[in-house]
């Protein structure tokens, strides 16, 4: 049952469960914050993490918690969020819950991107961000050539881009096992993806970037639920298809690219966050919003998991790979009773 709150010529239509399922895990955020802010080789607790961030804390503290753990948790949590989002928004495209940036190699051309410039080209934290992003652009690009036929569907674009996909997972073996030892282990460690060492120049990033690329995908995204209908139908309605397509697989492209740029390759949330908000807020549509704040929590609290059950020794990516690898087991067998 959907609620109508309307403010003056604006009118919002709101979905009660969504709403609180929304609000569920926002909470859920937060406190995942505050236990990763207080998560490391110096425990801090909960309530004296909450007194350092309203500025109560001790200097030992709020060095602590301000300049090492906050930039890390805020990255977690923008970078899952922005994974979610794109997840949500090509799952919905492709009409296949298998249509994530990290199944169809999206995430994987980022990653080559970014280890392209680190053992050929050579350069500062900007220039891999920027090898990341076009890294990305460029497979999405080819992913979406090779795919077309009179329109784009779902499982020839999901099909296609897990064969892309394993291409460039052989490229990039094959560049770091070309490569000197010690940038053949600083690629690796990328390939991993690690929030260690994130720092308030990589909250920067992440966060320019979303407020760059969310509005544009907001504007796009209210013809999602008209694509999931299909192309024939979404012009019929009116929908310039292949425009709005684009669009909206550019601006996805874009976020799941920085975020790869900014942690090293992260797998699995963008699969799975979708998902799960869907079934919390039972909502027919990609729901965007629940997606990030999921993809948030997924990232955050598996960040939590690697902290505190190895004290920080296995990256977060390898969390994050064995929850979703168990997830991605559990869909295949349910895609395939169905």
């Amino acid at each position: 049952m959907n609620t109508t709150v309307r403010t003056g010529p604006i009118s919002l239509r709101l979905r009660p469960r969504a709403v609180v399922a929304g609000t569920l895990v926002a909470v859920a955020v937060v406190v995942a914050a505050i236990l990763a802010v207080g998560t490391g080789d110096v425990r801090i607790a909960p309530g004296e993490v909450i007194r350092t961030l309203f500025g109560q804390g001790d200097r030992a503290t709020e060095y602590v918690v301000l300049k090492l753990r906050l930039p890390r948790t805020l990255t977690a949590i923008m970078v899952g969020a922005a994974l979610g989002v794109s997840g949500a928004v090509f799952q919905s495209l492709a009409r296949n819950p298998l249509g994530s940036p990290d199944v169809v190699g999206f995430t994987t051309g980022a990653a080559t991107g970014a280890i392209v410039q680190i053992l050929v080209i050579g350069g500062g934290p900007l220039l891999l961000a920027g090898s990341a992003v076009g890294g990305g652009v460029l497979t999405a690009a080819l992913v979406y050539v090779l795919a077309y036929r009179r329109g784009v569907q779902g499982y020839r674009l999901v099909l296609i881009g897990i064969g892309v996909s394993a291409m460039l997972v052989s490229v990039n073996s094959f560049l770091i096992t070309r490569a000197e030892v010690t940038e053949a282990q600083r690629a690796n460690a990328w390939l991993f993806g690690s929030l260690n060492g994130r720092s308030w120049e990589h909250v920067g990033m992440i966060a320019t970037a979303l407020a760059l690329v969310l509005p544009v995908l907001a504007a796009a995204a209210r013809n999602l639920p008209l694509l999931e209908l299909g192309d024939d139908a979404a012009k019929g309605l009116g929908v310039p298809v292949e425009r709005v397509r684009l669009t909206l697989m550019v601006t996805a492209v874009a976020l799941c690219s920085v975020a790869t740029a900014s942690v090293g390759l992260i797998e699995f949330v963008a699969l799975t966050a979708p998902q799960i908000a869907r079934r919390l807020t039972r909502s027919p549509g990609p729901g965007l919003v629940a997606s990030g704040l999921t993809g948030g929590l997924v990232l955050l609290g598996s960040d939590v998991v690697a902290q505190r059950l190895t004290d920080g020794q296995v990256p977060v990516g390898v969390v994050t790979a064995a929850l979703g690898g168990c997830y991605l087991a559990w869909l295949l067998t349910r895609e395939r009773r169905g």
